[in-house]
């Protein structure tokens, strides 16, 4: 049995070859776009405690790892929204979720 081998593509590739995974590139980039705008107001000792997650509509989602860091990424999020909205970008919600480590 003969198998053809198709070439490699590259994800930019793929994306312009499909609509749905060309919008969820597009959301991805926005949404680290979005977290590169607000970075300044996170505490340097927190910014690598705080990840880009995904955007549903007028929702946002950001990546946290472990409860200290959420809790106080929490108290921030008021003054997150409001920087996004004055930087154009239309947030009613931003939700954390907590990213657990996983064991070896």
């Amino acid at each position: 049995m003969h198998r053809r081998l198709q070439s490699a593509v590259s994800l930019h590739q793929a994306a312009g070859n499909s609509p749905s995974l060309a919008r969820l590139t597009d959301l991805v980039r926005e949404s680290n776009h979005r977290l590169k705008a607000i970075e300044t107001l996170i505490p340097p000792a927190l910014q690598s405690a705080v990840k880009a997650g995904p955007i549903d509509g007028e929702n946002w989602c950001l990546l946290v790892s472990g409860n200290a860091a959420s809790a106080k990424i929490r108290q921030l999020i008021p003054l997150i929204q409001s920087s996004l909205l004055r930087q154009g970008w239309k947030v009613k919600s931003i939700r954390l979720k907590i990213l657990i480590a996983r064991k070896p």
